[in-house]
């Protein structure tokens, strides 16, 4: 597979073993913001280092829409219909390893929240979540049932497309090839990514609602964030593995 053989711009090597599925990532919006450090330790396992940029830790909002999950051998049949998810994320490394830890994702699709759930041991909440573009903007919503948390905004992209430089923020907050998790609070548990540099546009952001923070005490009402938007990628992913007891 050609997202297979393209494999420079990555940090690391290519894991060994044989990767298991693809995924089509589509109009993927990113918004970051600083945070301290310490802000984040209490909800981040203490094996894993907090990656920083310029001193300052990142907290971001990731939504994209899934356009299909296809498992190796089986590449034109996608497993499941196309559907929408909403993640919170900081970065982290474990002994030089670099990844997204995943604090919550929203989605709208049960095979993700009853299989993948347990299968890749990410904190999955059920919600409510529509990415509708009109126009040259796309307007992205999610609400999780049973808990006050909601998102609402639009987000307009200008057209120049750019990759971004390794040592940038851009980069930084962009291109991870790992993540970590540690849904049951007794182990780790990390899996390896694989996908082309990403295509980013800058892009306006308008925020409505957003309480996606509030389970982590944290308000960024008063401060405007990073915003990258993508048209999207490929991308493929290894099987989860067990990192240490916590």
């Amino acid at each position: 597979m050609d997202i297979y053989k393209e494999d420079g711009h990555r940090p690391l090597p290519l894991p060994p073993n044989n990767w298991i599925m693809r995924q089509a990532w589509r109009d993927v919006l990113f918004l970051h913001w600083p945070v301290q450090p310490e802000q984040l330790r209490p909800f981040i396992p203490s094996e894993l280092e907090i990656d920083t940029y310029d001193g300052s830790a990142w907290i971001g909002i990731v939504a994209f829409a899934m356009e299909g999950i296809y498992f190796r051998g089986l590449s034109f049949f996608s497993v499941v219909t196309p559907f929408s998810e909403m993640n919170v994320r900081t970065y982290v490394k474990h002994k030089g390893k670099p990844g997204v830890f995943f604090i919550s994702l929203d989605v709208n699709d049960w095979a993700s929240l009853n299989i993948a759930k347990r299968w890749y041991r990410l904190p999955y909440h059920s919600a409510d979540i529509s990415i509708r573009p009109k126009g040259s903007t796309i307007y992205y919503e999610s609400i999780r049932k049973n808990q006050p948390v909601r998102f609402e905004g639009t987000c307009t992209a200008k057209q120049e497309e750019y990759f971004p430089v390794n040592g940038t923020l851009d980069h930084f907050l962009t291109e991870k090839y790992c993540f970590y998790t540690a849904c049951d609070k007794i182990n780790i548990f990390y899996g390896d990514i694989h996908h082309p540099p990403w295509p980013l546009q800058r892009a306006d952001f308008q925020i409505q609602r957003n309480t996606l923070f509030s389970p982590l005490n944290l308000d960024f009402s008063d401060e405007t964030p990073i915003v990258h938007f993508s048209k999207g990628v490929d991308s493929l992913m290894w099987n989860v593995k067990k990192l240490k007891k916590l």
